[in-house]
């Protein structure tokens, strides 16, 4: 018997993928839940709470999306205002249905060592990384920010014409154009 230690590529990108597609084909939207406090994560801090931001990323809410083996990068907007999202592998933790949050399929933390390489396995034999989360406690934790332009709550738009000059047929005036997809 050979004692030759063969290095192995990650799962992580390749379940990732593969969950990604599975929720997509379900008619679900996928989040990801992403360590921000990693090195070469750029998202947008403000969103970010406990060290950690859960994005969108429905072919419907995010551009320039591409997902390979090194990190998951897109275009997004937040507030309105458009940013480039970049993630890298080791920083996505978990990722889930909005749908179903309560079959959240996480990643451990060990399989990368820091250097974007999976470690070298001692003894040959690990079990597989996933696991499920139905913690209520966490899935509060982790709630979404809404990743889609939404009015301001507070009423106030750009828009100076007094609530007096609207008559009662008339919505209010929106603060931007918005599209929504129809199938």
């Amino acid at each position: 018997m050979s004692t030759t230690t063969r290095t192995t590529t990650p799962k992580r990108p390749y379940l990732l993928r593969a969950f990604y597609d599975w929720i997509v084909d379900n008619g679900m939207t996928p989040h990801i839940v992403v360590d921000a406090t990693l090195a070469d994560v750029e998202v947008p801090r403000r969103y970010v709470r406990d060290g950690r931001i859960v994005l969108n990323i429905h072919p419907g809410a995010v551009g320039d999306f591409v997902m390979d083996n090194s990190a998951v990068s897109f275009t997004a907007r937040f507030s309105g205002v458009a940013h480039y999202l970049y993630c890298p592998m080791p920083a996505v933790i978990a990722i889930y249905a909005r749908e179903t949050p309560n079959e959240m399929v996480s990643f451990p933390e060990t399989e990368y060592d820091g250097t974007g390489e999976a470690p070298e396995d001692a003894g040959g034999s690990r079990r597989p990384g996933l696991s499920a989360v139905d913690s209520p406690d966490q899935d509060a934790a982790l709630s979404p920010e809404p990743l889609v332009d939404e009015p301001e709550a507070d009423g106030q738009g750009s828009d100076s014409r007094d609530d007096d000059d609207l008559g009662e047929d008339n919505p209010p005036p929106r603060s931007r154009p918005s599209l929504r997809v129809v199938k």
